[in-house]
């Protein structure tokens, strides 16, 4: 779990109780009348078991405690889910075929309520598909190679810490990493797995720990006390839209918000800032994805500390109506891009 990891709590513990029962639609997988796989949300209650006070994630053996207020989180993200569906309803699906590999995305994760806006449908082979979408939510995996298809993400097979942080000097010339043995003072430790959200603050010089990243410290606390962080969702290196996540200095490696807001990416970033991350986006071979961007108060240049192939949303304390909108902002993003990919492949 990550990026929206409150929301997916809420989630899975409704599925779980059967609260999602009037809204899961038709038999999985709904089919269209050429016999493609529409992005449906099926049975996805089948990824999690309940045991005890937590919430069981079979692919991964995550365990979720369920704590106070998730209940309210999942009807936020239920409410979302049921109007992507109803959107949807009255929209065309006629856009290109993906055959999402290994996995299929579920309805917590951004994708599925971009390509559902946007009138994609889903193969459940190769031979039947426009293009190849590699989706895996792991830190490291290998993109699927069908004969003849394209593939979003294919050529990213690593997001761990240490990786985002080698690809990020080399687009910027500035150095994320650190060594902690030879630094002096606050350095952050955090694990290289995508979306543990275990960071420290550790004081160097200090030993290293197998498995831990060491990054420089942003400096991204607001005067009322709040660090910010900018989600960044990514289509083919253009950012939609952009998330301005807030969450007390205590707090400041957590997963929850204190506060959520959409943005602007123009009234955010510069040219030559939206510039840096597409820079990134395509060296990292992130087609589809997203991106955490914190901004250093003493020099205002930015930093990309993380990177997300399978990224989840659109976040839970946003209203409903902000919800739509970066959904369907995403979306457009998105049916150009495989519309993109899909001519390619067709002219290969």
């Amino acid at each position: 779990m990550h990026e929206a990891c409150q929301s997916d709590q809420g989630c899975v513990i409704a599925a779980e109780r059967g609260v999602n029962c009037a809204l899961s639609g038709a038999a999985y997988p709904e089919r269209d009348v050429a016999g493609a796989i529409l992005m449906t949300a099926g049975a996805w209650w089948r990824d999690f078991s309940l045991e005890g006070g937590a919430v069981r994630v079979r692919k991964t053996g995550a365990l979720v405690p369920v704590e106070p207020g998730v209940m309210g989180e999942c009807l936020a993200w239920l409410r979302f889910y049921a109007a992507v569906r109803a959107e949807a309803a009255s929209n065309p699906t006629d856009g290109p075929a993906i055959w999402f590999a290994p996995d299929r995305p579920r309805p917590w994760y951004l994708v599925w309520a971009a390509a559902t806006l946007a009138g994609l449908r889903l193969s459940d082979t190769p031979e039947a598909a426009d293009i190849a979408f590699f989706f895996e939510d792991a830190t490291t995996g290998t993109p699927p190679a069908p004969a003849g298809l394209p593939v979003i993400n294919g050529r990213c097979g690593d997001v761990s810490k240490s990786h985002v942080a080698a690809v990020f000097e080399q687009v910027s010339g500035r150095a994320l990493t650190v060594d902690p043995t030879r630094v002096s003072g606050p350095v952050v430790a955090k694990s290289e797995t995508n979306g543990a959200h275990d960071g420290r603050i550790v004081t160097g010089p200090c030993a290293k720990e197998v498995g831990l990243a060491y990054q420089r410290l942003i400096d991204t606390l607001a005067p009322d006390g709040m660090v910010e962080d900018l989600r960044c969702p990514t289509v083919g290196g253009e950012v939609p839209v952009v998330f301005l996540k807030r969450r007390p200095a205590a707090s400041r490696f957590a997963n929850a918000n204190a506060e959520v807001a959409m943005l602007n990416p123009a009234d955010v970033f510069s040219a030559e800032e939206r510039a840096l991350i597409a820079n990134f986006c395509a060296a990292l071979g992130l087609d589809w994805g997203g991106v955490d961007v914190l901004r250093d108060r003493r020099d205002g240049k930015l930093w990309i500390v993380d990177a997300n192939k399978t990224d989840m949303g659109p976040p839970t304390a946003l209203p409903q109506a902000e919800k739509m909108t970066a959904a369907r902002l995403v979306a457009r993003a998105l049916r150009r891009q495989v519309e993109l990919f899909a001519a390619k492949g067709a002219g290969a």
